[in-house]
């Protein structure tokens, strides 16, 4: 792949190639939606291992595989080939993600050791598969074109489809495992796992043949991954980016974690959590197919802020929901659902802008790595969650599958509205440091086009701006 040709990388994507990239994000969600929804109750309830055992292993396979992103983002940009740096890990890693899919899903007849030990294997493997496809994955954002308003197009496209692939498998799986397993819930789960990895194969592989990487280092780069991490660490547009997925990711898992309490034990209707997910992720694809639009009227900064604003004013109104009001609480989840739909295609398009901002500052690109450590922080995010969550329980007393106190269903709505609402306005302070606007980064890509154009020339007139 040779060096950037601007003209090229500014022009606009054609809606195959749009459609290509996004369908890859719902073969993912055929794997994160399946875990986020079913991995725990698989555990306990068909493997059977113990769910304090099954808990303490979900939250300790997440915090090793956040620290393997990294290094899965240095050995992408580094990978050379005819297909380009980001594309061929789409096939490369397709049938091991779905072989490990499998395994995890699988139950061989073990000691109450050696289940724990499969599960940890099984399940670290997946996501070392996983992370290694999904990172390549959403850096080849970030070189398909340097057009920002295009950016926001294919991801706001991306997540239209990981939110449909979401609904899903959360609506298919239990079905597919009745189905195929005939009354067997441990061949029923294999092969259910099978059915997703080959469909998640299959649309990886539209990715892979229909999407063209347009963005490339200067040939002569060649950087040290530590290098890499110290332009990371001194980027102050990315920093911004990474607290605030951090942040964001605190109050988004705090919602939905906390909604199965909040259906059993305030509203005494636990049922309702079947269609409440849904509902939020259907309306969050609604709003992630907005972002484009909204992009073209509003500068990214400023709408982040405004929907993280709208985010924190919405989740303190469920505190004042009363417990029999369902409509309502719909209705208002639905909201919140298309304030924050835009939020990842907004969050992804401004990675891709800081790799821009990275290479016009040190005349250095490290894509891939720039979106790594963005994963690590939401995985990381993820894992905080729990914790507050876990503390806020514990201070209350909480005691499973009994009523309730006063006290204790108050924590439990406090969970659901202040709590993530406060997380939501620290989003908004934090963003006000973000000083990529649109201005600025029209003028990076004329900047980065001299750059080029001088090196196509064997001149180096055109510095970088440390």
């Amino acid at each position: 792949m040779e060096y950037r040709d601007q003209t090229l990388a500014m022009r606009a994507l054609s809606w195959r190639e749009k459609i290509s990239y996004g369908v890859a994000d719902m073969g993912f969600n055929f794997y994160w939606a399946n875990i986020a929804t079913f991995l725990m109750i698989f555990y306990t309830d068909v493997f059977g291992i113990s769910a304090a055992a099954a808990g303490s292993m979900l939250f300790v396979i997440k915090i090793i595989n956040a620290f393997t992103d990294p290094v899965i983002g240095a050995a992408a940009d580094r990978t050379h080939t005819r297909f380009g740096k980001f594309r061929p890990y789409l096939i490369w890693m397709a049938i091991p993600l779905a072989a490990a899919g499998v395994l995890t899903y699988t139950t061989p007849d073990l000691s109450g050791n050696g289940k724990l030990i499969w599960a940890y294997g099984t399940y670290l493997f997946m996501m070392v598969c996983y992370t290694g496809i999904n990172i390549p994955y959403n850096a080849l954002s970030g070189v398909m074109s340097s057009d920002p308003q295009e950016r926001s197009t294919i991801n706001g496209l991306r997540f239209i489809f990981a939110f449909g692939g979401s609904t899903l498998v959360t609506a298919a799986t239990p079905f597919l495992v009745k189905w195929l397993g005939h009354g067997n819930e441990r061949l029923g789960w294999q092969l259910t796992m099978a059915v997703w990895g080959v469909a998640a194969s299959g649309l990886f592989g539209v990715t892979f043949f229909n999407t063209r990487e347009r963005i490339a280092p200067l040939p002569a780069q060649k950087t040290p991954v530590r290098q890499d991490v110290k332009d990371l660490a001194q980027n102050g547009p990315w920093l911004v980016l990474f607290f605030l997925a951090l942040i964001i990711m605190i109050t988004i898992t705090l919602r939905t974690a906390t909604s199965a309490y909040y259906f059993k034990y305030f509203v005494g209707r636990p049922e309702l959590l079947a269609a409440f997910v849904p509902a939020y992720m259907a309306a969050a694809a609604v709003g992630a197919s907005l972002t484009p639009v909204l992009t073209r009227f509003l500068d990214k900064k400023l709408l982040l802020m405004l929907l993280m604003s709208g985010t924190g004013v919405l989740s303190m109104a469920f505190f004042f929901i009363p417990k029999d009001q369902i409509a309502l609480m719909f209705a208002l989840q639905i909201v919140i659902g298309l304030v924050l739909g835009p939020k990842s295609p907004l969050a992804f398009s401004m990675y891709a802008d800081t790799a821009d901002y990275n290479e016009w500052r040190t005349g250095r690109r490290a894509t891939a790595l720039t979106f790594a450590a963005a994963t690590f922080s939401q995985k990381l995010g993820t894992a905080l969650a729990a914790a507050v969550m876990g503390s806020v329980f514990t201070a209350l007393g909480y005691v499973a599958n009994t009523t309730q106190t006063s006290r204790s269903q108050t924590g439990i709505r406090v969970l659901m509205s202040f709590i993530p609402a406060a997380f939501a306005f620290v989003a908004v302070a934090v963003m006000m440091l973000y000083k990529l606007d649109k201005h600025k980064m029209a003028q990076i890509q004329v900047d980065l086009a001299e750059r080029k154009a001088a090196a196509s020339h064997g001149t180096n007139d055109v510095a970088p701006h440390s």
